[in-house]
């Protein structure tokens, strides 16, 4: 009994693996147009952040954003970052790497727009380190239990993040009364919460289930990635651009004054 029980858990085991279950000729596509456009776009805002006045730190928040992703896809696409998980599936750790230091980054960005003191950005930033952390341990996870004892932990520290940045920033914005402002941020949160939602879509069915193939992981991580992380840096620093520093205007009142 005690033999077939050692059996049992070195076939779930990575290291007992002949075989493993890698990405495809489409999921290389797909690491390879991520690499390029947040490449490009990492390029566009160092090449802007000169020229800009009060928005250097919506820029620098949006060159680390996209050049930390993009050295995650060069990684992934240049065959690092990546180890075997149990069902003999390719799995790449990399980008739990990018997520935890690119996330807090855009929710640093929210809580700018906003106008959110630190002390609450950084306690966002905290539940979703912790949540990013989670889906890491989920997917290396050999034992079933395990593994969605950490998917609901990271779930649990999902459902803050997701409040803060629908009630608290949003409640925060709207008492600066700017209309502009505002709006940008309702976009732009809503932009991110949407997009956020997907991913425990895809980890249920691709580390937890294991449904889907690793090509169609890559490629619905990667559409998910190049949305909440490209579009949503320029949708920020294309609004300051026209709309100016909030935080100026009242500075050179009190001086005219």
């Amino acid at each position: 009994f005690i033999r077939e029980e050692t059996m049992t858990d070195s076939a779930v085991a990575p290291s007992a693996c002949t075989t493993i279950e890698e990405v495809g000729s489409t999921g290389v596509g797909a690491l390879t147009i991520a690499f390029l456009v947040l490449g490009v776009s990492t390029i566009v805002f160092i090449a802007r952040v000169g020229s800009a006045t009060a928005q250097k730190r919506y820029y620098y928040c949006s060159i680390f954003i996209c050049g930390f992703a993009t050295m995650a896809y060069f990684a992934m696409l240049s065959g690092q970052g990546w180890t075997a998980i149990a069902g003999c599936r390719q799995f790449f750790y990399a980008r739990y790497i990018d997520w935890a230091i690119t996330t807090p980054l855009l929710i640093l960005d929210l809580g700018l727009v906003a106008g959110q003191d630190f002390v609450t950005i950084a306690a966002v930033c905290g539940a979703d380190i912790l949540m990013i952390v989670a889906g890491y341990m989920g997917a290396v996870s050999v034992v079933t239990t395990v593994k969605w004892f950490w998917f609901l932990f990271g779930m649990a520290m999902f459902l803050p993040v997701v409040y803060s940045l629908a009630r608290t920033f949003r409640e925060t914005v709207i008492t600066r009364k700017d209309p502009e402002m505002i709006e940008l941020y309702g976009k732009i949160a809503w932009l991110t919460i949407i997009m956020w939602c997907f991913y425990p879509m895809v980890w249920l069915f691709s580390e937890g289930f294991a449904s889907f193939s690793v090509s169609f992981e890559v490629v619905a991580y990667t559409i998910m990635d190049i949305i909440s992380k490209c579009v949503f840096t320029f949708m920020i620093v294309s609004a300051h651009d026209a709309l100016g520093s909030p935080t100026t205007a009242p500075t050179q009142s009190r001086e005219y004054v």
